[in-house]
């Protein structure tokens, strides 16, 4: 069994993958100041509940793009099942089957997402991962990262305009009935959460045309399934799709993928 930690801006998401599947996938906030005391007592409590032993585990791989949240998450995993994790980042990207652009400049998570989608389907795709921040990763049928495109996600906007305005509250990511709002609440889900759907369409339609439409989309991250009018866009939508891609990067480093 593998421990697979995939540490975003906003959330921790913990992996359980035993052989061929993911027996268990827990999610927890990223927060850089907490101990790695607090980080273990919640695993330990997790693999508990889920009546899964220390010994089981094998093997644990990390990813973050929360540098200073890599050597809590290692120390915390090294310590608890007496394993050195394989950390994800550029020192490990010449083990991958990928062409990865500016190494020591992308996020391992767009890293993870790449890998992920070039393993599952060896064709043009772009991975649309809805998190705190909403991304576009390109990836090539022979493996070459082509480009990413950023945005900032779905929760951040709505929290920017909370934040930011007087009179705007913070409102929860729901599809309005009508793009015309009749309250503050619905004005704001139409402009962000409709105006999204249009963005996501539009830069799909964009990387298509740039490839001469022949590209696969794919959708991942926790908020992928908050505009089901957007699932006809993609031809899979796969939350864990980041945490596969991770868990991929541990198999290549290892060599247990030729």
């Amino acid at each position: 069994m593998q421990i697979i930690v995939d540490i975003g801006n906003t959330d921790a998401v913990f992996g359980l993958y035993n052989q061929t599947t993911w027996q268990h996938i827990w999610r927890t906030p990223a927060r850089p100041t907490e101990s790695a005391v607090s980080y273990e007592g919640r695993l330990r409590l997790w693999l508990l509940e889920a009546d899964i032993s220390l010994s089981a585990i094998q093997s644990t791989v990390v990813s973050s793009v929360v540098p200073d949240l890599i050597p809590t998450m290692r120390s915390m995993l090294q310590g608890l099942f007496g394993l050195e994790p394989i950390v994800v980042g550029p020192a490990v990207y010449p083990l991958l089957p990928l062409e990865i652009l500016r190494p020591h400049e992308i996020g391992a998570d767009l890293v993870a997402n790449a890998l992920a989608a070039y393993t599952r389907y060896h064709r043009n795709c772009v991975v649309v991962d809805f998190g705190t921040a909403l991304t576009f990763t390109t990836v090539s049928g022979d493996g070459r990262m082509l480009g990413v495109a950023i945005a900032p996600g779905l929760k951040t906007a709505i929290r920017s305009l909370f934040a930011n305005t007087a009179q705007l509250p913070e409102v929860p990511i729901e599809v309005p009935s009508s793009a015309l709002g009749l309250n503050t609440t619905h004005a704001i889900q139409a402009g962000v959460v409709l105006g999204y759907e249009g963005l996501v369409r539009s830069l799909i339609d964009r990387i298509r045309a740039e490839l001469g439409d022949d590209c696969m989309a794919i959708a991942t991250g926790g908020l992928s399934g908050q505009i089901p009018t957007l699932h006809n866009a993609f031809a899979h939508v796969v939350p864990s799709l980041t945490l596969e891609g991770v868990r991929l990067i541990g198999e290549y480093v290892v060599g247990g993928i030729k």
